[in-house]
């Protein structure tokens, strides 16, 4: 038989191997471990570069200047993220460091661009609280909006505030009535009212302002962080608030805590929410949800609902708790220029 004769002597150094057109070198997934990583706070993010907040060799603070590390991958980075860096993070001019991990969130603010977009969109990360800044007047409340963000805390884990500026224009009255139900905290302002209120709420925490533009949120802040400098403007001749801020920026309190603070928005997309998100926020609820039948809306539309026997034998208040779990439940889903 014609053909090569195999040799049983031969062994593995005889076997030619093709090499590979982009080298030899075999390719690993074993990512550096950055045991040196230095800890850090972001503070801003700006156009693919974030401010992180490391201590400084004397004990006080630096920002550093960071760019994200390609081995995170698509993991973005937000305000209020807890990082660890590698590189240089002495702070100093055209100095650059690399943020390799990012720790796990506590919790979070999301939103979707509008309800038919599944993309959620975290804004800021490991907030304790919410605080939601609407005017009661000039412009005048946009209740879908609210509803909308009372939503987008429960979901994400943070304690919601209102801040009810304006006051000396109209009473408050109408939106603390809305959600009385719901025992969610106020605080009603104005250019003349003290801050004390607001920085008792404030103290020791890290809060998000959030609100729509030309209700006052810029200056507020600036009230509350006189070197925040953040950019204010009046109402527009429609009645809508021009944009201002344009990124969000963790600032300071003298007194102890964090602010940070959100360019305004007018639209805030739940897609990524569902009705039993927003009762997990209410445990009492949420216990007396169990027995709805699947896919239950826990509306008025939905006959079967458990809660309606929930709220019927109980104390009164059940029934003002459960209407304004119903106002928040019908922001989920719903669309138009309201919300």
């Amino acid at each position: 038989m014609s053909g090569r004769r195999h040799d049983s002597r031969s062994d593995e150094d005889d076997v030619r191997v093709r090499p590979s057109r982009r080298g030899s070198r075999p390719r690993t997934r074993t990512r550096p471990a950055h045991a040196d990583a230095v800890p850090g706070l972001v503070v801003a993010v700006d156009r693919g570069r974030m401010t992180v907040r490391v201590e400084g060799p004397d004990g006080g603070h630096v920002d550093v200047t960071s760019m994200r590390a390609r081995e995170l991958g698509k993991h973005g980075v937000v305000v209020g993220d807890q990082v660890r860096l590698v590189g240089d993070t002495s702070g100093r001019t055209d100095s650059l460091a690399r943020i390799v991990s990012i720790e796990e969130r506590t919790t979070s603010l999301r939103r979707t661009a509008d309800d038919t977009d599944p993309t959620e969109r975290i804004v800021v990360a490991n907030a304790d609280q919410l605080v939601i800044v609407t005017a009661v007047a000039d412009p005048e409340p946009a209740w879908g909006f609210l509803d909308r963000c009372l939503v987008a805390a429960y979901a994400g884990g943070l304690q919601p505030l209102l801040c009810l500026t304006k006051t000396d224009l109209a009473s408050p009255q109408p939106l603390l009535d809305r959600y009385a139900g719901l025992s969610i905290d106020a605080v009603p302002m104005s250019r003349e009212a003290p801050l004390d209120p607001l920085l008792d709420r404030l103290a020791w925490r890290m809060s998000v302002f959030v609100g729509q533009s030309g209700v006052g949120k810029s200056t507020l802040v600036n009230r509350l962080v006189p070197d925040a400098f953040r950019a204010t403007a009046d109402v527009s001749k429609i009645g809508k608030g021009r944009h201002t801020s344009s990124s969000a920026v963790l600032f300071d309190l003298p007194a102890g805590g964090t602010v940070i603070d959100t360019p305004g928005i007018r639209s805030f997309g739940l897609a990524h929410v569902t009705a039993d998100d927003v009762l997990a926020a209410f445990e009492e609820i949420a216990e007396a949800a169990v027995d709805c039948p699947p896919g239950c809306g826990h509306t008025t539309a939905d006959p079967e609902c458990a809660l309606d026997a929930w709220a019927a034998t109980g104390p009164a208040a059940r029934q003002q708790q459960l209407a304004g779990l119903r106002v928040l439940l019908g922001a989920v889903g719903q669309l138009g220029p309201g919300y």
